[in-house]
């Protein structure tokens, strides 16, 4: 069965995602391919969850094993493969993380740690960074401060937000190249304001990737976990972008230094099946439990994901993928900085490992950003044969976010290089065609 595209456009609902002149059939590796056998380079690693890139034999092998044994179960019934996959993460996980709720996206796995913080504290009251997104469901809303606020009614009571540490553009119009944190500072005095003394949990990215690609300076997450902590707060780290060696470490966590009271993991842990994962301590554990602590969903705990999971974590292991994403990264920051130099659009280049972000402007001094040029390119790119994902925040930047399988080659990110560096040429000239 192949179903026409143009009919079939009328039977979907249009849910945001991109709208494209034609179908996918095939994934590989760092490429998909299009109805017409176009090949494309795909930078968003389907959503930055192909960590080890499209259809890895090792994935497609653990499928092989659960349709063999159990794909689901009741919820009940806890699978040996969610065992194995528990057993496992204990290398993962920075101590004393070690129990593990596995469900299956990353907004599943944020509401799950938002309501054992709740448990274990008693309070109600979250506390996000601007810039974030952490799901479209009811608390992971309330949390999301990036985009899509609008036209949904009330959110879930007790939500706050901090200006995000955007030492490019800063929110509260302080620093200029080299955040000093009074962004936190300030938010968290206007928090201790309005607060009702129910603090729960302050929830926050390593890298606030759909805000822009922010990296925050070194130190914020200490100060911001203290910040948690004094308040009788839980500190909950969402990785879901920067789990499993993406950023060249293990997780954020890692990277950082910071351990948070619950740490989510999602998108790069399932290789693209449907996985994600909420980890916390043996004794907030206890506490919730001890409150009454449930997540019983249709698919908590299912052994397809689970056996998925596991093939992810030892392919990163087996082929060296964390020092390959550092190693990796590193070329193609080096690329992305020499077309820097080469274009005065761009203003800003910054992320970690193979999570980078690129941010287009008018020019340099005023950094008014280049909505359209962004939206230009990327068309462009495309077309050229790349795929990537452009951040448009109205209030700040127009910044690629540029994040392909931790598998990609050298001479894929050359490639890559290349068209980006077309695509710029191109979308200058046209734009300056639209003012002549």
């Amino acid at each position: 069965m192949s179903t026409d595209l143009t009919e079939a456009r009328g039977l979907l609902i249009r849910y945001g995602g991109d709208q494209f002149e034609r179908a996918f059939v095939r994934a590989e590796g760092s490429v998909v391919w299009d109805d017409q056998g176009r090949e494309i380079l795909d930078f968003t690693s389907g959503q930055m969850c192909a960590t080890i890139g499209h259809n890895h034999p090792a994935l497609i092998s653990a499928m092989e094993k659960a349709g063999e044994t159990a794909v689901h179960l009741f919820s009940g019934m806890v699978p040996q493969a969610v065992l194995d996959l528990a057993v496992k993460l204990q290398d993962w996980l920075p101590k004393p993380l070690k129990r593990v709720l596995p469900v299956n996206t990353g907004a599943e796995s944020n509401e799950a740690a938002l309501r054992l913080a709740k448990m274990a504290t008693g309070g109600y009251e979250v506390v996000a960074l601007g810039g974030s997104w952490h799901g479209v469901t009811g608390a992971a809303a309330q949390a999301s401060y990036a985009s899509d606020r609008k036209g949904y009614g009330p959110k879930v009571p007790g939500g706050f937000v901090l200006p995000e540490p955007n030492a490019y553009r800063c929110p509260v119009d302080h620093c200029r190249d080299r955040c000093d944190m009074t962004c936190l500072k300030a938010g968290l005095r206007l928090f201790d304001m309005q607060s009702d003394g129910a603090g729960a949990a302050v929830i926050a990215e390593p890298i606030i990737s759909a805000g822009g690609v922010i990296v925050p300076p070194e130190g914020y997450f200490g100060e911001l976990a203290g910040a948690a902590r004094d308040r009788g707060m839980m500190m909950v780290f969402d990785e879901a972008q920067t789990a499993c060696g993406r950023i060249g470490a293990k997780t954020g966590a890692h990277a950082t230094g910071v351990t948070p009271d619950i740490l989510t993991m999602s998108k790069t842990i399932g290789g693209g099946l449907p996985l994600a994962v909420t980890a916390t301590s043996d004794e907030i554990e206890e506490k919730a439990h001890a409150a009454g602590f449930t997540f019983y969903t249709s698919h908590v705990a299912d052994p397809l994901p689970a056996l998925a999971g596991i093939a992810v974590l030892e392919t990163i292991e087996r082929e060296n993928l964390i020092e390959a994403a550092a190693e990796k990264g590193a070329r193609l920051r080096a690329g992305l900085e020499a077309l820097q130099q080469k274009y005065e659009a761009i203003g800003d280049v910054r992320g970690q490992g193979l999570l980078l972000g690129v941010e287009l402007v008018e020019d340099r001094e005023s950094r008014k950003p280049n909505h359209r040029l962004g939206a230009v390119t990327t068309d462009e790119c495309f077309r050229r044969g790349l795929s990537m994902n452009i951040r448009r925040r109205p209030e700040r930047g127009a910044v690629w976010r540029i994040a392909p399988p931790l598998t990609v080659t050298d001479t894929e990110i050359d490639r890559a290089l290349d068209i980006l560096d077309g695509a710029l040429a191109a979308g200058l000239d046209h734009l300056a065609g639209e003012t002549t």
